[in-house]
């Protein structure tokens, strides 16, 4: 699996600085005792970390003016002692910040690591396919103090794998029934309650075995760039001349219709026209009348006779599986395994 094609940031190393930053919603006073826990983590974890001006907000909006978090973003992804940059959560606004971003700054500086997900990656695939830079999906700062259960790696160790190094992962076999954590009453938990049992799905049975090129992200803030500049990701799919597309998408909270609209959207617009499968995370938005997010799913993408994995272990239903945006990987599922290794470098 060669991964030519794209800029991989180096590996983190113990002494580095990770910046943190809010390019969408930011961070209300009652949860900042979290972002405090988390930062306290990536210390122990031997990094430093650079609070940002812009992070805090009374209401939990977004943070500071679209111009203003596209600064701070910049500087922190162009300056050379920042080695990543570690937003707290996603939000709903980040696309705001795309037409403000420095693009010319960005393309001539080295790459550095932005990790995230869920509105975050209205950021994250751009960097992908207009400037080659790989990203991470599948973590946040907030998260960070948070135990990985086993199979799969917290998001501060595979940023810390050296290139060419595989990161293999497993499905858990476990996943949470719903619901958000109460940070404000315990602003240090560790330890995410998995309470349901269940793997990854084959449609139409049987297994896989395939490889491929890492994209995706969050349906409900990736359906609006479709035909946008910031998301041709059919463009770059074809730059990728040696292996086709892993594609994964996850609903955050869209009812099934929502979902079925953005799905073929995205199809018709090409999103899906150099992939070897498509891989669907688990939800926890709501069936509508008469469609349910697996019908949404299957009506949408159906026509693309390619291997469809359900129930797969990324977005906004615990655990999330850190997976790198232009990384090679192979995906394994059969009787025995749900797995997926990635390399770059």
């Amino acid at each position: 699996m060669s991964s030519t094609d794209v800029r991989f940031p180096r590996p983190l190393r113990p002494g580095d600085t990770i910046g943190v930053t809010a390019p969408s919603s930011g961070v209300q006073t009652s949860l900042l005792p979290r972002l405090d826990v988390a930062c306290e983590h990536l210390r122990q974890r031997g990094y430093e970390v650079r609070r940002g001006a812009v992070l805090e907000t009374p209401d939990g909006g977004v943070a500071a003016p679209a111009a203003q978090r596209a600064a701070e973003l910049t500087a922190m992804l162009c300056d050379p002692d920042v080695r990543a940059v570690v937003p707290p959560w996603g939000g709903e606004l980040a696309i705001q910040v795309l037409d403000h971003l420095d693009w010319d700054a960005l393309a001539a500086a080295e790459p550095t690591w932005l990790v995230g997900w869920s509105d975050l990656t209205t950021l994250m695939v751009p960097l992908l396919t207009r400037l080659g830079w790989a990203t991470l999906h599948g973590g946040n700062l907030m998260d960070a103090p948070y135990r990985q259960p086993e199979g799969l790696a917290h998001w501060i160790d595979v940023l810390e794998t050296e290139p060419g190094d595989p990161v293999v992962q497993a499905s858990p076999g476990r996943h949470r029934s719903g619901g958000f954590d109460d940070w404000e009453a315990e602003p240090g938990l560790a330890e995410q309650q998995l309470d349901l049992t269940g793997s990854w799905e084959v449609v139409g049975g049987g297994g896989l075995d395939l490889t491929g090129r890492l994209v995706g992200g969050c349906i409900e803030v990736l359906g609006p760039l479709v035909g946008t500049p910031y998301a041709d990701v059919a463009g770059w799919g074809r730059t990728q001349v040696d292996e086709g597309l892993v594609v994964y998408v996850e609903a955050a909270e869209h009812a099934a219709f929502d979902v079925c609209r953005a799905l073929h959207g995205m199809r018709m617009a090409g999103w899906f026209d150099e992939a070897e499968a498509v891989l669907v995370g688990r939800t926890s938005g709501p069936d509508s009348p008469g469609l349910s997010q697996r019908q949404a799913v299957l009506d949408a993408l159906g026509p693309l006779e390619v291997p469809l994995v359900l129930g797969v272990d990324v977005g906004h239903v615990p655990p999330n599986l850190p997976l790198v945006n232009g990384a090679s990987c192979r995906v394994v599922v059969d009787a025995r395994r749900a797995e997926i290794t990635q390399v770059w470098g």
